[in-house]
């Protein structure tokens, strides 16, 4: 039997239906209007300036790094422009396939695709990554011509960094690198994040770090308008760098040059000093090392050749490495004891060949001893005897409390990175150096052997050069400097790198003048005569050698040591001794006697300072100048001459 509804029950439920679904269509469209609403009124400029964003790229403007000069205007770092092939990993979809049909565009060595893979892993996305720079015009028109197929490939503009001098100078100019993640962490930990967006390289070494924030510059902004594909396709605004300040140093490369050349094939390092004003006129460690190679991130090769090298030429030598001073030390041990009343100019000891001390004969160089010696013998013929018996006179305290003003054992706070602190040994020091009791003790003995510069001893030949500098200058003790003057790019204003007096020693005219006597006639009658024979001005000097290792009580012959164990050369001087223009300390390792090795380098390199004479040849050994100077025999045990340690590699340094 079938069943029929009412018409008007079901009349009544359809427009109940019709109802609800006509409110819940309305309620949709409401809560749709008021979305849009929300989007379109309320939040219209945010979205707008998004909108705008994806229409236009921010792209970072790299300003121009600072040239380097020295003082007379020659350029010793500087940019050139050239083509580089990056590669946008974002806009790239197989990047080994893009790599594959560029590699059938242009050379593309193993080395360009290790570097590449490096820096891609070291990037964000978004970022292109320098695939191969210095392309020429033809390489350039291939890539250009097909780069409708090559999304993500671009060719730019970019400027190199280049040092015409080559390999002259480099520890002291130094180097830029790429950019690796521990600089960027640096980078942001300073704020300086924005001012480094584009840029790819920075210091990393010499001048090109500690003066970084002078050579960089201020990076600029470009508004660009971009298509869908990431392309520019027209400029809106355009915000300048500042390119960075130009770096006028008080070195002469020139002598430099001389000096490097005066070295040859020798280890060691040479440091030249303005007396008045702290100047660096040279800065040698040798053997040297081309900057070039790192600019665009060294080979693999070329840094095993460096890093492996017996003679570690990427050691700064001259501010890093320490080294006892020698007979070098001397004048300033005679002139603590005239200073401290413990000696007279005209005091004289019988030098018998040794000095007697607690059962222990520490041994003059000459067999026989000097006879009668007084303060200006002393230095003249290199006595051993008379300092060892002055160093017990004066006890470590003293030597120390006297050598410390003149900068022995801190460092000079030169405007160059990786200076070592060196020791200036004392009862204090060694507390601190060594940790058991039975070697924190201070013993006597080791006292006499400091007073000829051994033992403990160990000095830069910047803070001996700079020492003596301030001898020659009346105590007046100057932080060495190498940048003369900072310009201004944009305006050629000079801002000038003021002589910073650290200190003034008080020194007594009549001491002074006994000691500087003294060493004027090392040139003259004593150690350095051969050296400075026919000179045609007055010098200044004082010969050296540094005991390598200890000879226990044996006598030292050079033919019968291992080479890297001889004695090291040493040589300071000054000139013209009655004005000192020039102050300088030559260290030769290995290179056996002051006279032999470092003297005759000096004289070349104040030659040509003085007299503008450059020799044709690198210096000749002096075998016929033995120096009246050799480390004592038997006297305390010496430590390692050189306390250098071979640096860490470059942060872009192949692993």
């Amino acid at each position: 039997m079938t069943e029929f509804r009412a018409p008007a029950a079901e009349l009544a439920r359809f427009r109940l239906r019709v109802v609800v679904a006509a409110v819940f269509v309305l309620v949709c469209f409401g809560l749709l209007a008021a979305r849009f609403h929300h989007l379109q009124v309320k939040r219209h400029d945010y979205f707008l300036t998004r909108a705008e964003d994806n229409r236009i790229a921010l792209l970072p403007v790299v300003p121009h790094r600072g040239t380097i000069i020295d003082r007379r205007g020659m350029v010793l770092a500087r940019n050139y422009a050239t083509y580089t092939i990056e590669i946008t990993p974002s806009q790239v979809r197989n990047l080994d396939a893009t790599l594959d049909e560029l590699a059938g565009l242009l050379p593309l060595d193993a080395r360009d695709r290790r570097r590449f893979r490096k820096l891609y892993e070291e990037s964000r996305n978004f970022e292109s990554v320098p695939l191969r720079s210095r392309l020429t015009d033809e390489e350039v028109a291939r890539v250009v011509s097909q780069r409708y197929r090559l999304p993500g490939v671009d060719v730019k503009a970019r400027l190199l960094r280049d040092y015409p001098q080559g390999s002259t100078a480099s520890h002291v100019i130094g180097y830029i690198g790429r950019i690796t993640e521990r600089d960027v962490e640096r980078i942001e930990e300073a704020g300086n994040a924005a001012n480094y967006r584009g840029t790819l390289h920075m210091g990393k070494a010499g001048l090109e770090q500690s003066y970084e924030h002078e050579l960089h510059g201020t990076t600029g902004f470009e508004q660009v308008e971009v298509n869908a594909g990431g392309r520019a396709v027209r400029a809106l605004s355009h915000t300048a760098a500042t390119p960075g300040n130009d770096l006028e140093l008080t070195l002469d490369i020139e002598l430099q040059k001389v000096a490097e050349k005066a070295f040859g094939d020798r280890r060691g390092a040479l440091v030249a000093i303005e007396p008045s004003t702290g100047g660096v006129l040279a800065l040698a460690s040798m053997p040297t090392y081309d900057p070039n190679l790192f600019v665009d991130g060294i080979s693999t090769q070329d840094w095993k050749a460096l890093s492996d090298s017996p003679d570690h030429p990427m050691l700064h030598r001259a501010i890093y490495s320490t080294y006892p001073p020698g007979s070098t030390f001397k004048p300033f041990m005679a002139l603590a004891g005239l200073e401290t009343g413990k000696r007279t100019a005209k005091q004289a000891m019988y030098d018998i060949g040794y000095f007697q001390f607690g059962g222990h004969r520490f041994m003059d160089d000459k067999i026989g001893g000097h006879g009668m010696v007084d303060l200006h013998k002393s230095i003249v013929v290199s006595c051993n005897t008379y300092y060892y018996q002055l160093a017990n006179d004066l006890g470590i305290e003293g030597i120390a409390g006297f050598m410390a003003p003149f900068g022995f054992g801190e460092r000079t706070g030169i405007d160059l990175p990786g200076e070592a602190t060196g020791v200036l040994p004392s009862p204090e020091w060694k507390r601190q150096r060594f940790k058991k009791p039975e070697q924190q003790r201070w013993y006597a003995g080791e006292t006499i052997s400091v007073g000829i510069g051994q033992g403990y001893n160990a000095y830069t030949p910047l803070q001996l050069a700079n020492a003596l500098a301030a001898l020659v200058n009346h105590g007046k003790l100057f932080r060495p400097h190498v940048v003369k003057y900072v310009v201004d790019a944009r305006t050629g204003e000079r801002r000038a790198v003021e002589p910073e007096p650290l200190r003034q020693i008080p020194l007594r005219d009549a001491h002074l003048k006994a000691v500087l006597d003294g060493m004027v006639d090392v040139n003259r009658t004593g150690t350095g005569k051969r050296a400075f024979k026919g000179a045609p001005y007055t010098v200044g000097g004082k010969t050296g050698t540094a005991q390598v290792f200890s000879l226990r009580g044996q006598r030292y012959v050079e033919g019968r040591v291992r080479e890297r164990l001889r004695d090291h050369s040493w040589f300071v001087a000054y000139a013209p001794a009655e004005n000192p223009k020039i102050a300088l300390a030559v260290l030769v390792e290995n290179g056996g006697f002051g006279a032999q090795s470092a003297a005759p380098i000096a004289r070349q390199v104040i030659d040509y300072y003085l007299l503008d004479q450059r020799a044709g040849a690198p210096a000749a050994e002096d075998e016929e100048g033995a120096e009246s100077e050799e480390a004592a025999e038997g006297g305390g045990d010496a430590l390692p001459a050189s306390r250098a340690i071979e640096p860490a590699a470059p942060q872009d340094a192949p692993p």
